[in-house]
């Protein structure tokens, strides 16, 4: 078996590899860049699962970042367990054919119970009294302690919301050098996100993305001189591509409009009702699953949404199989935005009644996706103080809602979803392979299993 790592920078594409990205560059100049068509949508826990399992998500089921639960009547973003993926991962394959294969998973979704070795993967701890700390999941479990002592505690806070930087992406690659030295997996696989948030809140075309650009540089560099010390091939791929926005689209409110939304009013705010509502949307970037579960206003809810400004198309039955959404998970209808444009969860109509999780980072209580989180509320006159003060009361033990986020939405810049127009604007492959462009997502899979098996 051949030692491999798999590097995940996502939002990365072959245009943007250039003048700030010296050792990208000259990675991509030695090797072969293949571009891939990912799957749809194209969102971090969907493309990734159809990377790790060689299917579609109509086969393995994750069909977006998160989605109703039918049964307990609630949609839940950002799931952990492993056993939410409907197919063998890649570890599994491989395992069948060498039982002495080993594999180092660095952040890439769905990593808890998994029969990966070696796991890192995001866990804040929430104490009763509201707090939320930073730290980590490992498997084997003495591997949480051992490197957050030698690393510092991993920077949560810089990993998603507000303050997200190079800090959190450089503790993940400075964690797998770790797990690599301690462990010596056959594969790892590592995750860098840093593009992908910079890209979310600016839009591709900002000027200040260069220093972005050359941060994630200086971190691929870190890792192709510790794997090809270790005498490693080395594949680097991204997910998506970010494309500029700027029309954010309510479809929650059109719904509401029309009668179809339940709200239930909890000490003054509003808070989306979904077993009672008629039909709702799930929103995740550029793509929205509706869920319909009064099944008589089907052509309703399908026109009401086909009329919506910057909704480019809505998948029924045929679509979705079309697309290989086609599972049980999925919404019922499922909407694509118009290019420019993307999907908010947003339900009230007065802002004065938002949910109190609105205006805070909390990406599992909101009944969507929500990248107004990665900014603090321009109307807080200081707000690095206000912040400061909430924390203190949390260490006080009293209960303080640390709400600095807006309200806000066309604030968002960039997003994705959506299939590339172009290959340059998508994801890809670069490494020592065989595959020309476009490479299916649904491939990947065994293009690095042939990369870790080639004789």
């Amino acid at each position: 078996m051949q030692k491999t790592v798999v590097i995940n920078a996502v939002g990365l594409t072959s245009s943007l590899i250039g003048p700030h990205t010296p050792r990208l560059a000259k990675f991509r100049d030695a090797n072969k860049l293949a571009h891939i068509t990912p799957s749809l949508p194209a969102v971090t826990t969907t493309v990734q699962t159809t990377y790790l399992t060689g299917v579609t998500p109509a086969e393995h089921g994750v069909i977006a970042n998160g989605w109703y639960y039918r049964d307990d009547a609630e949609v839940h973003f950002w799931k952990q367990s492993s056993r939410l993926i409907q197919r063998p991962r890649l570890w599994d394959i491989a395992k069948q054919r060498d039982p002495r294969f080993t594999c180092a998973n660095m952040f890439w979704w769905y990593a808890m119970y998994s029969n990966a070795d070696y796991t890192v993967t995001p866990r804040p701890m929430y104490p009763a009294d509201g707090r939320k700390l930073p730290d980590v999941w490992t498997n084997p479990p003495r591997l949480r302690d051992s490197l957050q002592q030698k690393l510092g505690q991993f920077p949560l806070f810089k990993f998603w919301g507000p303050a997200t930087s190079i800090e959190c992406t450089q503790w993940i690659a400075d964690a797998t050098v770790e797990v690599d030295k301690q462990y010596d997996p056959t594969l790892t696989l590592v995750y860098l996100p840093h593009l992908d948030y910079a890209y979310q809140r600016r839009g591709p075309g900002a000027s200040e993305n260069a220093t972005d650009l050359a941060e994630l540089d200086q971190v691929c560099g870190q890792l192709f001189d510790h794997f090809q010390s270790r005498s490693a091939k080395i594949i680097v791929l991204s997910e998506y591509g970010i494309t500029p926005v700027s029309r954010p689209v309510h479809l929650n409110r059109e719904f509401r409009k029309a009668g179809l939304i339940t709200v239930r009013e909890e000490m003054g705010h509003e808070i989306l009702d979904c077993g009672a509502s008629a039909a709702f949307a799930v929103a995740d970037h550029q793509i929205a699953h509706i869920y319909v579960n009064d099944p008589s206003r089907l052509s309703q809810i399908q026109s009401i949404v086909e009329r919506t400004p910057g909704v480019a198309r809505v998948l029924d039955e045929h679509g979705k199989k079309e697309l290989s959404l086609n599972h049980l998970r999925a919404g019922d209808l499922v909407a694509l935005a118009d290019r420019d444009a993307w999907f908010t969860y947003y339900f009230w109509e007065d802002d004065a009644k938002a949910p109190d999780y609105a205006r805070t980072v909390d990406i599992h209580r909101k009944p969507g996706y929500d990248p107004v989180e990665l900014f603090l509320d321009p109307a807080i006159k200081n707000p690095k103080l206000r912040i400061a003060q909430k924390l203190l009361l949390r260490k006080l033990g009293q209960r303080a809602l640390l709400d600095v986020i807006p309200l806000d939405a066309s604030l968002v810049k960039g997003s994705h979803g959506l299939l590339p127009e172009r290959y340059e604007e998508g994801p890809l492959l670069i490494g020592d392979h065989h595959a020309t462009t476009p490479v299916p997502a649904t491939d990947v899979c065994g293009l690095i299993l042939d990369t870790v098996f080639k004789s």
